[in-house]
């Protein structure tokens, strides 16, 4: 992995759920870690639903290896969010990873 195409600043969060007095649960997200990332847009449709034009943007994120990213995060790059929906450990080296997106409205 050539470190100068890590050019993008990402922060990677994951889900906290809490309770409350009431026993009433809440999710929140907690920032993980911040790392360096190549953000590369793979597609976008549009689609009608309930009444509504919607947008889907799926993106491939490239990074370097770390143990604690799992399928569950999200990852925030300025004021986008994106769902992590599978990561993917190259030729299984733990050198980098490779994390299929897409982009969910905050």
């Amino acid at each position: 992995m050539k470190i100068g195409s890590l050019r993008h600043r990402v922060v990677l969060q994951q889900k906290v759920v809490t309770e409350d007095a009431l026993k009433q649960q809440s999710e929140t997200w907690m920032n993980s870690a911040t790392v360096w990332a190549v953000i590369e847009p793979l597609s976008g449709k549009e689609y009608f639903a309930a009444k509504q034009v919607n947008a889907e943007i799926s993106v491939k994120l490239t990074l370097r290896y770390r143990k604690d990213v799992v399928s569950d995060m999200r990852v925030a790059f300025g004021n986008r969010v994106f769902e992590v929906l599978s990561v993917i450990n190259p030729k299984e080296r733990c050198e980098s990873l490779i994390l299929m997106c897409k982009e969910v409205p905050i």
